[in-house]
């Protein structure tokens, strides 16, 4: 990451833009060059003897704008409030702010690259008419290179500044199309025209107003950040930064600020050592954690998506009060905390039982909502869903709602489907106390495992015990070194080795047949058949149980932990480039062994017969009710006929 000198760009020069900026969103005239019109202009309405309200005109001295179309009214300000029903609410006030204020930093700031790169010596002989021959291309240059850094400002404070009222409703725009370059109050005309004319088009009510504007400045920042790659005059622009101390904005050149979108979060957030015991948990939950913060806003792609090794869905189940909320929380802490540190927006979203509507398709759309502003590129995501057997039913399950039925089909299609792309930006986590509930094609889409078995050992109840007493005692601890056996590395390899030899029984029976017929597993051969033996006893362990075994396998292969002061210091890693991060992470990766896929296969699998068995089980007690009720009512039939 290049060096720059932050300097402030001071509240008083963008207040002094405000006449102006509000005069933009009040109205102007505009005529379109490069885009065609969507919906009708606004047309000036004037009664006798009243006025209409003041248009903005370009104070640029000397550039007359060209019109190829008839000029018509941009009233952004009417056009906004329209949307209402006579009094403006308080998202559209908060619209009009936000757009006033980006209006008055784009203004300053090109004020700022006028003064810095000599453009403004231009623009005063341009007046006098005495601009030296041999400097008017400069002169066309440069104010081509202000426009350009005008419109990137305005649309990367617009972006920042209307963050936090983005919800999940979301809008395609397309490309921003009437970006002109002649100077910057004509390339602010152009692009407000089209705001203008996208706000008529596809704002409908308060939530699409907000998602039309942030879709807008978002392509609008994509499409200068094209044009100025061409040899535009912006170095002074590109080679330092600003920061606007009121908004807590920092404008670096072409790169689009990050604020957090939809609100802080409402949560206990858990430290580590306070989820005790599930080492295997909580070790992944961990790493996943500070694999999510590798992800590059930029190339919008995950060195470990690109590697491999990244976990997109993962399933944590075990019996109530083991602490798979305690493991949501301290995963959720960690990435508020380390996203502080780095300046990421997070979100982070759960699905539950009251997004289950009785109307029909309204699940679905909640469903896809929430999938969808977890998968927003533009943030770092963690999307759970606790209690997953209640909230998604089992196809053919004839006690599972239709809402339900919506929910499984938009979950399997979002994880897995023809059109899933894992960029590395977020995970979704599945949590239920009886997995075994959950549909098979939908539990077989969670790639990893997290069994949540809570404390096992003694140290691990002594551990718990002294946790949640907290501080008020004087009790004393006795023969026992607090959290000892909660450190990490030493419990999740004792955690792993444990998983050499199946724990289910079922597949114990498969592991010691394989054995006796092959001997030890110690060739790629020897491995697949022992898998074919394992899909013999279950048929529902399929081809994509091989692959999200394959993929916990490369992930073991990155069994490193990424230094905390990579998380706490940024620049170390963080705000590397892209390919420099992937070559980072390479240079920490471990060959694969025989033993790390012996283990992964001993741990998937032990789930699946963990499940089926369960569902066996279930299904298995279910049908002796029902002979037990027949048996019954066969006996009151007969002797009501007796």
């Amino acid at each position: 990451m290049s060096t720059r000198d932050t300097m402030e760009l001071k509240e008083e020069t963008i207040r002094a833009q405000y006449e102006a900026a509000l005069g933009m969103v009040l109205g102007f005239d505009h005529a379109p060059r490069l885009a065609k019109p969507l919906v009708v202009a606004a047309q000036v309405e004037r009664s006798p003897g009243v006025g209409t309200r003041p248009t903005f005109r370009s104070t640029v001295p000397g550039m007359a704008t060209r019109s190829t179309a008839r000029p018509g009214g941009v009233r952004l300000s009417e056009r906004v409030e329209g949307l209402g029903d006579g009094l403006v609410s308080p998202v559209q006030a908060a619209v009009l702010n936000a757009l006033r204020r980006s209006l008055a930093i784009a203004l300053a700031m090109g004020e700022t690259f006028a003064a810095q790169s000599g453009l403004a010596e231009l623009k005063r002989a341009n007046l006098e008419g005495r601009v030296p021959e041999p400097r008017r291309g400069e002169f066309g240059e440069l104010l081509a290179g202000e426009a350009l850094v005008v419109l990137f400002t305005f649309g990367n404070a617009l972006a920042y500044l209307i963050a936090p009222h983005v919800g999940t409703a979301t809008v395609e725009l397309g490309e921003v199309e009437e970006v002109l370059t002649d100077n910057a109050p004509l390339a602010l005309q152009g692009v407000l025209w089209e705001l203008d004319q996208d706000i008529g088009a596809l704002a409908t009510d308060d939530v699409k107003l907000v998602a039309v504007v942030s879709a807008f400045a978002e392509a609008l920042m994509k499409k200068v950040q094209i044009r100025a790659e061409n040899g535009a005059r912006v170095s002074v622009f590109t080679g330092a930064s600003w920061k606007v101390e009121a908004d807590g904005l920092t404008i670096a050149g072409f790169k689009p600020a990050k604020a957090a979108k939809g609100g802080m979060i409402a949560m206990a957030f858990k430290k580590p050592h306070e989820v005790v015991g599930n080492h295997i948990a909580k070790y992944q939950s961990l790493r996943l954690s500070k694999m999510l913060m590798a992800y590059d806003f930029e190339r919008r792609l995950n060195p470990f998506a690109e590697l491999g090794g990244f976990i997109f869905t993962f399933m944590g189940d075990g019996k109530p009060g083991t602490g798979k909320t305690t493991l949501i929380q301290m995963m959720a802490g960690l990435l508020n905390d380390y996203c502080k540190v780095a300046g990421y927006p997070f979100r982070y979203q759960n699905f539950s039982i009251d997004q289950i509507d009785s109307y029909q398709g309204k699940s679905g759309q909640n469903a896809k909502a929430f999938i969808d502003a977890v998968l927003d590129p533009s943030v770092i995501g963690f999307g759970t869903i606790d209690d997953i057997d209640q909230v998604a039913g089992k196809r053919g399950d004839r006690q599972s709602s239709a809402g339900q039925q919506e929910v499984t089909a938009v979950f399997m299609q979002a994880f897995a489907g023809a059109g899933t792309v894992v960029r590395g930006n977020c995970t979704f986590g599945m949590f239920s106390n009886y997995p075994e509930n959950v549909d098979d094609a939908l539990r077989q889409r969670a790639g990893a495992r997290f069994l949540v078995d809570g404390p096992q050992s003694k140290e691990d109840y002594i551990d718990i015990l002294s946790l949640l007493l907290g501080k008020n005692h004087a009790i004393p601890v006795g023969d026992h070194e607090l959290f000892a056996a909660q450190e990490i590395k030493k419990a999740v390899a004792a955690s792993f080795e444990g998983h050499s030899r199946p724990h289910e029984a079922g597949l114990l029976t498969v592991w010691e047949k394989v054995a006796k017929d092959i001997g030890p597993l110690d060739t790629i051969a020897k491995i697949g058949a022992y898998l074919k033996a394992i899909q013999t006893a279950d048929e529902r362990f399929t081809g994509r149980a091989i692959k999200n075994i394959t993929d916990a396998v490369k992930v073991r292969a990155m069994d490193f932990e990424l230094p905390d002061e990579w998380m706490e210091q940024p620049d170390l890693f963080l705000f590397k480039p892209y390919d420099e991060k992937l070559a980072m992470i390479r240079g920490l990766m471990t060959p694969i062994s025989v033993e790390m896929v012996i283990q992964e296969i001993n741990r998937y699998a032990d789930s699946e017969f963990r499940y089926a068995d369960k569902s066996d089980e279930v299904a298995i007690q279910g049908m002796v009710r029902d002979f037990g009720r027949t048996e019954e009512a066969k006996r009151r039939y007969l002797e009501g006929k007796g």
